[in-house]
């Protein structure tokens, strides 16, 4: 298995948790050949860690920030902060956490 290209950490702002926003994404991410994981966080924000060629994560930002995608991404996103860095763990898959 060849090293990620890159890594997007990726915080998703608004009506994000209990809705099918983690399953949705993380059906996205494994469409798109990426690794990683989805996780609610206490404050209603939902985390997205995800590893892969910058292009396929590139794609990914784009659908969390409102994108055509199908399914529709479900829930109401208010924002995305998105950070990039170097990968600095492997994942197996891309899972909800």
């Amino acid at each position: 298995m060849s090293e990620p290209d890159v890594r997007l950490t990726a915080w998703v702002h608004g009506a994000v948790q209990g809705v099918g926003f983690r399953w949705w994404t993380r059906s996205r991410a494994l469409e798109l050949g990426l690794t990683g994981y989805a996780a609610n966080q206490a404050d209603g924000r939902v985390l997205v860690v995800a590893q892969g060629p910058r292009a396929a994560a590139e794609q990914l930002l784009d659908l969390l920030e409102g994108g055509h995608a199908w399914p529709p991404r479900p829930g109401r996103v208010d924002k995305v902060v998105a950070d990039w860095s170097a990968p600095t763990e492997q994942f197996a898959g891309f899972v909800e956490r």
